[in-house]
């Protein structure tokens, strides 16, 4: 079992990472918080949660053990699979993830594409009470480093390639390519600026 990775990021994009190590790239499926915690480096560890099926050998990566754990819980829960987890994971932060679960607040999690009224009750029932108080933990297990993305996106212009990158996301994420682009371009018009982290985020919310 693979408990982490550490080695050079080669590539990098908002639903995955490419980690080199020893002359092997491992492919790793990641959230928006972990793309947002990577984003800038070169290199580094990347904690790993496998997920192996008679057809396929999944890595997740995580860049706190906080979002790691909350992933794990999720997909505790009946109906949640990884890629659910991972959208649910890229729609919130782990402290707000965190909170919305502790206080039992259940339109949040309705409002992400694919929680329906009873998969969100499932979620709330079976972890509530389970998950440990995000003031507990460490600040950099809680959130990670670098400014957020609500900052960038004020920071600088759009990027060229951000609707085309925010796109590609949400079509691996499991999003049909039409409903997607709609999406990206009522947002970007309304935000000439928003950076590719908080596109996929709000467009997560809408779609």
């Amino acid at each position: 079992m693979i408990a982490y990775l550490k080695g050079l990021y080669t590539e990098l994009s908002p639903t995955a990472v490419t980690v080199e190590c020893a002359g092997v790239g491992y492919a790793v499926s990641i959230s928006l918080t972990t793309y947002s915690a990577l984003m800038g480096q070169r290199e580094g560890r990347l904690l790993i949660t496998e997920i192996i099926r008679e057809d396929a050998h999944l890595l997740y990566g995580f860049a706190t053990s906080a979002e790691q754990e909350l992933f794990r819980h999720l997909m505790s829960v009946s109906g949640v699979g990884p890629n659910t987890a991972r959208i649910i994971l890229s729609s919130y932060p782990p402290m707000e993830l965190n909170s919305i679960i502790t206080l039992g607040q259940i339109e949040p999690l309705k409002s992400i594409k694919g929680i329906g009224l009873k998969t969100a009750q499932r979620i709330l029932v079976d972890l509530r009470g389970k998950l440990p108080p995000m003031d507990e933990l460490p600040a950099d297990e809680a959130r990670p480093s670098g400014a957020p993305a609500s900052a960038r996106s004020r920071q600088q212009p759009l990027d060229t390639a951000t609707p085309s990158e925010a796109i590609s996301a949400l079509k691996m994420l499991g999003f049909p390519e039409a409903a997607a682009q709609k999406v990206v371009r009522q947002l970007i018009a309304s935000d000439p600026t928003i950076s590719v982290e908080e596109l996929i985020k709000q467009s997560l919310r809408l779609l």
